[in-house]
């Protein structure tokens, strides 16, 4: 196996100037153990001295060759794409707005409820918490009913 080299357009000690001016320290550890590494000192140390293992500092060395010091930066996707499609997400909240119809006997909808809806009307599943944080994101708040007493309308009957 040969041992993989690291591009030397920069200087170790341009690379450790650099690492002085950085704001994100992540990126400082970085330019740091690739200036050791440039500087004669193992990979291995290089890296230890970095707070990371050896194989690490090896990525970093290849996203450092390829893209230079962009390739230090982490790099964050969007995440997993939404389950429901935008179009989707506003038919459920007119769907909640609207509440359940007399003929179902339901006062409201739970999330299992909405589990259900979304299945037969999408065709996607989800869990009922994970349907919680859906309605979260789309503004509703959780409400619970609340059994009331009906103050004034029953005069002189007794408490429980």
């Amino acid at each position: 196996m040969t041992a993989l080299t690291i591009r030397r357009d920069r200087s170790p000690e341009v690379l450790r100037k650099l690492a002085k001016t950085e704001a994100n320290a992540r990126v400082v550890r970085r330019l740091l153990a690739i200036a050791d590494a440039l500087s004669g000192l193992s990979r291995k140390k290089a890296a230890e001295a970095a707070g990371m293992d050896r194989q690490t500092l090896r990525d970093w060395v290849i996203r450092y060759n390829v893209h230079g010091l962009d390739g230090l930066y982490d790099c964050w996707s969007d995440g997993r794409p939404p389950r429901l499609e935008p179009q989707e997400r506003t038919k459920l909240a007119r769907i909640v707005l609207a509440g359940p119809g007399s003929e179902s006997g339901l006062s409201a909808f739970t999330r299992k409820d909405l589990v259900r809806i979304c299945e037969a009307r999408f065709g996607k599943t989800f869990h009922p918490a994970s349907m919680g944080r859906l309605l979260r994101r789309l503004g509703f708040s959780r409400q619970k009913a609340r059994p009331g007493r009906s103050r004034g309308l029953l005069k002189g009957a007794p408490r429980f």
